[in-house]
């Protein structure tokens, strides 16, 4: 592949592995010039990253559902691009792909693994890397699937303001179940009791989560949507009904944990009221994703839904922006502005 001299790949490549939350010593910043696709290849301008916090268990030497990320290489990572040269014929010039782009400006790819996005202006590329994408159908799946709601059923979703926690608590209220949400500050909690519509809304930093709980779910917890761990998983446990489901979608809590966590001291509690608890990842349901996003477009053409996203302009950021996953300042779904949208090329 001959060079292009006029362009530099800018990239964060993993150079350390993190002990406890992640600095921007565990990776190097590298520029190297942009190379032109050979054949069946294709070039890609990365436009915007997607930060998850899947990504942690990336960098550990045991990785997590995906292998780790090799010490020297570029960081793994999700996001969005547009094919700015192109020796493919399934990717034209022009096209806008979504995929394991990695931290960087440019990739170049055969195509494996890459889908491509409609040039539907009336819907922003971020859509696609949240309610559209990943996270929307990590909520639709995992609520209807594994938590199978009913009409009526008390549903609590920790890490409620998040990408994936406000989106269940939205579909549980289109399902009509009592929501209650778990957040970790008034602006959030007000978010989602005034603007989507939460039945109750629970600051875990201010308040009692247990006497909360057991304020605003009477009749106990039917569905438990599970994003954080740690104590409010334990809390939950004392408050399930029979017959509860458990979602366990993630356990943010503990992925910059040093030592090994303890599990629930209330774990008896699932044995006597029979309930389920299951874990899932995303990529298990690959082959059904168009029944999400059929769904999800026409809950959001019907403003039965809503999302945010919080867009951090500049990939020389994704380091210390990824770090507001876990200390809670971020709004929504997190993503690094890469490049521009728009041509030239």
């Amino acid at each position: 592949m001959s060079t292009m001299a006029t362009k530099v790949n800018r990239q964060w490549r993993l150079v350390s592995r993190p002990v406890g939350l992640i600095a921007e010593s565990n990776f190097e910043w590298m520029q190297e010039p942009v190379t032109t696709p050979g054949e069946g290849q294709i070039l890609i301008r990365n436009i915007y990253l997607s930060l998850d916090p899947t990504n942690r268990g990336w960098l550990d030497e045991k990785g997590n559902y995906l292998p780790p990320v090799v010490i020297g290489e570029v960081m793994r990572g999700f996001g969005i691009g547009v094919v700015e040269q192109s020796c493919n014929a399934n990717f034209p010039k022009g096209t806008f792909v979504q995929g394991f782009l990695g931290w960087q400006g440019y990739a170049i790819t055969d195509g494996t693994d890459l889908d491509k996005l409609p040039k539907d202006p009336s819907i922003p590329l971020t859509a696609y890397l949240g309610l559209f994408g990943f996270i929307g159908m990590t909520a639709y799946f995992g609520l209807l699937d594994i938590g199978k709601p009913k009409v009526g059923e008390t549903l609590v979703v920790s890490g409620a303001a998040g990408s994936v926690g406000s989106l269940v608590g939205q579909i549980g209220k289109i399902k009509e179940c009592r929501v209650i949400g778990i957040a970790g500050s008034e602006e959030k909690c007000r978010w989602l009791k005034d603007e989507l519509g939460f039945d109750a809304v629970i600051n875990y930093k201010t308040e009692s989560v247990l006497e909360s709980l057991q304020q605003h779910c009477p009749d106990g917890i039917d569905v438990y949507f599970e994003n954080v761990g740690g104590e409010l998983l334990d809390v939950v446990l004392s408050l399930i009904n029979l017959r509860a489901r458990i979602v366990l979608c993630g356990l943010i809590s503990q992925y910059n944990a040093s030592e090994p966590v303890p599990g629930p001291y209330n774990f008896v509690n699932i044995l006597i009221k029979r309930a389920k608890v299951e874990g899932f990842i995303i990529l298990d349901y690959f082959n059904r994703a168009q029944e999400a996003i059929a769904n999800l477009n026409q809950w959001y053409a019907q403003g039965k839904i809503k999302y945010r996203v919080d867009v951090i302009d500049g990939l020389e950021n994704a380091p210390r922006t990824f770090n507001k996953l876990f200390d809670g300042t971020h709004k929504g779904k997190l993503i690094i502005k890469v490049s521009a949208r728009l041509y030239p090329f």
